[in-house]
């Protein structure tokens, strides 16, 4: 099945409205997409290919929440558009690598 890049698109704009008219939105974080192996997908060359593209990767195994990769890019100005710009091309690549994402999220102000 292909996947659903319009559907995506439109979950990811919004989420983001509902941050935005929420608690509110910083200008600038971090933003992490969340990256899951479909079967034995091996993480090292996806989180290659992603550093070639700027993202920050770190491979996690949690007994809760199972094992994926994050894929974050750092200080990113924050803006519907804009998540999705990153999220689109971390998808592409997951899904070239066997992985499929699972949303993404913000992390601190940017700021140091």
């Amino acid at each position: 099945m292909d996947h659903d890049f319009a559907a995506q698109r439109a979950e990811t704009r919004a989420t983001y409205a509902e941050l935005r008219d929420g608690p509110g939105l910083p200008e600038f974080a971090d933003v992490d997409s969340f990256l899951v192996p479909e079967g034995e997908a091996d993480w090292r060359p996806l989180a290659d290919a992603l550093s070639k593209e700027g993202f920050d990767c770190d491979w996690v195994e949690d007994d809760e929440e199972g094992r994926y990769l994050v894929a974050t890019l750092p200080d990113q100005i924050i803006s519907a558009d804009g998540i999705w710009l990153g999220e689109e091309v971390a998808t592409r690549l997951a899904l070239d690598h066997g992985f499929a994402p699972d949303g993404w999220g913000l992390m601190g102000d940017g700021e140091d």
